[in-house]
């Protein structure tokens, strides 16, 4: 009884290292084994991303156009890219330095499509077409894209990368809201960029919800304009 007692007590004490150290890795990294798959799925999710980059660069050719009918070109592109995509594909890329995050953006917000990386929520709009666009993201699986989302500063810049043109925010503020709280997905009548994480961290109790202002356009093939 004595061996198998010390047996028993050196297993629980194992145990118990590995889960503690299990604990301090996901917090202070992310789970490593749901980072394998969505690594994976951003590589696949890249070329298809720079395929339609290049498709767009071929078929959209511009001469020069006024401000406002260049505005107006890119939101008939948006709208149409919302027309288009499908659930799960690569739409656009996001990169904020203050996150250490560049990662190609998905469409939709369901489980298999938040798997793969940040997703946009249906129900929002695509980037130039003047209206609320809802981006989420894991916090400690799949990557972790929003992991220290709650770091950003006001002013700092988030870009997304889209095929028909590149958008530069501005962050303006944050909201800490219970997840029940669907407000923040009615759209405020004019562009806003909207990130969204659970908060705190290993909890769905609550959202995180950083907010951003578009300061510049740059279309593709067209000529950058300030917001």
């Amino acid at each position: 009884m004595g061996r198998v007692g010390r047996t028993l007590g050196t297993g629980l004490l194992a145990a118990g290292l590995f889960a503690a150290a299990w604990t301090v890795t996901v917090w202070v990294w992310q789970d490593p084994f749901t980072a394998i798959y969505t690594g994976y799925e951003q590589h696949e999710l890249a070329h298809s991303l720079d395929h339609q980059i290049a498709q767009f660069k071929v078929v959209h050719r511009r001469s020069e156009l006024t401000l406002l009918r260049e505005q107006n070109l890119v939101a008939s592109e948006a709208r149409t890219e919302q027309r288009q995509a499908k659930v799960g594909q690569a739409i656009g890329r996001i990169i904020v330095p203050r996150m250490g995050l560049n990662m190609v953006v998905v469409n939709g917000t369901d489980e298999s499509s938040l798997q793969k990386g940040p997703g946009r929520y249906l129900g929002s709009t695509m980037p130039g077409e003047g209206q609320l666009v809802y981006i989420a993201g894991h916090r400690t699986t799949y990557l972790a894209p929003f992991s220290k989302i709650d770091l950003l500063h006001k002013g700092d810049r988030i870009t997304i990368e889209m095929p028909y043109a590149t958008f530069i925010y501005r962050v303006s503020g944050y909201r800490i809201v219970p997840a029940s709280d669907l407000k923040v997905l009615r759209s405020p009548g004019h562009e806003l960029l909207e990130l969204q994480a659970c908060h705190p961290r290993f909890s769905a109790s609550h959202r995180f919800i950083a907010y951003a202002l578009p300061v510049k356009v740059i279309p593709r093939g067209g000529h950058p304009y300030s917001l």
